[in-house]
């Protein structure tokens, strides 16, 4: 911190059968960036095995070329992510679903329990997090990813054989464990195929099928409603979902594709275009290799806890509406299958604001913190008029409902910018899992907000919900100022060295796998 060393690129290990350079350090009288962590000796990016030397990281590139090769990129990534991230939301309103169709009576829940296996997924998901994510990090991501479908949906369907609060809580819990890898593992998956400007983009699509999710649940809701079988509903609920989970497990695990390094849908050209792309992320590809010293660094970068606590309060109101929102509809006085259908119009209402906010920050660049801003509004106005216009106006109460799904947007433009400031694959490995226990934090504790004697209206939990919506703008805020603040202060000491500002060397950090602090061409995005 703050000593006097510059890092120099040499030659170093093997990856591939290619040379990759390693960091090696020298004392000079040079000026450094004050407070980045100059680098210790470490092994290169995998990207460095589709080069033979350093001279070809920076071959020319046809634009058109580069668009081609997007867009094949787009088609081999985006549609297994969207489509699994749909049965996702699909998951989290399962139980949702089951409690209109009659599990509350079936397993004769009563007191808090109810709240309980709305929580108990996330307490699976939190303690597999980290060793999940390091996983992640070992194997080939795409094989890991589509097994850890394919085990969720097997629990999912044996949620249809519990006869006990007991037995459902423990499946519950395994597969919140099975699914702890997936919205780090989009995170990283992301982060290996596009530039920082695409990301936020990216991020959108898929998680615009959030809202899709919700959408095609109240469909297949009113579907499974209508069956008339030997068993409930909610037990149809439970085995039509899973088993459609463990299809699409089987799909990924043979398709997605583990890395741009080695990806069989790409020619050997159009690899090396995929990872020159990369370049000025200065993120790199990925680094099968654990660094013990970017654990120490992310647990020591005031980020890491600041997207902890943006992790918990984006997430309460989550954890809220995703396990009440059909009991808060119904309490408008719409029937149980109406009350389905009803859910349709939110999925909708979500997809667009996600994919308007994307747009919109792709239009105007470097503005990510002002339109989570812009898009909080629009919730913490509809959670006001839940909260505060009468109840025996259905119809502005439902519309004030609707208001409420924005957040998802917001939370997109945080989830870009966590990936899009985090650099280091050990770092960028634990600074997800360190984010996504705030996100099961706040899923876990959402729900005890809403109080079995306070239904339907729940003035309790539409409180944390306005709570949690204006901590999240102090936090962006803050969060925003002090990014820039690094940027300037990075700006100000390179503009006095030999070349300045224009004569940085980005090859020559950009696949070595430096983290955020250590590497002085890395600019921040707020």
């Amino acid at each position: 911190m703050g000593d006097n060393r510059i890092s120099e690129v040499h030659p170093g290990t093997k990856a591939g059968g290619q040379e990759v350079p390693s960091v090696i350090h020298e004392e000079s009288s040079q000026a450094t960036i004050s407070g980045l962590k100059m680098a210790k000796a470490v092994d290169g990016d995998t990207a460095m095995a589709l080069f033979n030397d350093m001279d070809e990281l920076h071959e020319a590139v046809d634009p058109e070329e580069e668009k081609r090769v997007l867009r094949k990129i787009d088609f081999m990534i985006l549609p297994y992510l969207a489509v699994c991230y749909a049965f996702f939301y699909i998951d989290k309103t399962t139980l949702s679903y089951a409690a209109i169709f009659g599990i509350r009576d079936d397993l004769h829940l009563h007191g808090t329990q109810y709240n309980w296996l709305s929580s108990v997924f996330y307490f699976g998901f939190m303690a597999w997090a980290f060793p999940t994510n390091f996983l992640l990090q070992r194997l080939p991501i795409g094989k890991y990813l589509g097994a850890n479908i394919f085990v969720w949906g097997v629990f999912l369907m044996l949620q249809a054989a519990c006869n006990s609060f007991t037995t459902l809580a423990v499946l519950r819990a395994l597969g919140g464990a099975a699914e702890a890898c997936s919205d780090p593992a989009f995170m990283l998956i992301t982060s290996m195929w596009y530039t920082r400007r695409e990301q936020p983009v990216r991020i959108g699509l898929w998680y615009t099928a959030n809202g899709c999710g919700i959408a095609l649940g109240g469909l297949l809701g009113y579907g499974i409603g209508h069956i008339r079988g030997a068993l409930p509903s909610w037990k149809y609920e439970f085995i039509i979902i899973g088993c459609l989970c463990c299809t699409w497990g089987i799909v990924m695990f043979i398709f997605l594709p583990d890395s741009p390094v080695s990806a069989p849908g790409l020619s050997h050209r159009e690899r090396r275009i995929a990872v020159e792309r990369l370049r000025e992320n200065q993120t790199g590809v990925e680094n099968k290799h654990l660094k013990p010293y970017q654990i120490k660094e992310a647990f020591m970068d005031y980020k890491l806890y600041l997207f902890f606590t943006l992790g918990i309060v984006c997430n309460i109101p989550n954890g809220g509406i995703s396990n009440f929102g059909t009991i808060i509809i119904e309490g408008f006085g719409f029937s149980t299958l109406v009350t389905t259908l009803m859910q349709i119009p939110y999925g909708i209402i979500i997809a667009l604001s996600i994919l308007l906010c994307v747009y919109l920050n792709d239009r105007f660049q470097n503005r990510r913190c002002m339109f989570v801003l812009l898009f909080l509004l629009p919730n913490i106005a509809g959670a006001f008029g839940l909260r505060f216009v009468p109840q025996d106006q259905k119809v502005g109460r439902l519309i004030c409902y609707y208001l409420t799904g924005p957040y998802n947007a917001a939370f997109v433009l945080i989830l870009s910018m966590q990936i899009a400031n985090t650099a280091g694959h050990t770092k960028k490995v634990v600074t997800n899992a360190v984010l996504f226990l705030g996100y099961c934090t706040g899923n876990i504790a959402g729900p005890f907000f809403y109080k079995t004697n306070q239904s339907p209206s729940y003035p309790l939990g539409i409180w944390s919900m306005i709570v949690s919506h204006l901590v999240e703008a102090v936090l962006i805020t803050t969060l925003g100022f002090l990014l820039r603040w690094e940027n300037q202060k990075r700006d100000q000491i390179q503009s006095q060295m030999e070349g300045g500002l224009e004569g940085r060397d980005l090859d020559a950090t950009a696949f070595l796998d430096l983290t955020d602090r250590e590497n002085p061409n890395f600019r921040y995005i707020y």
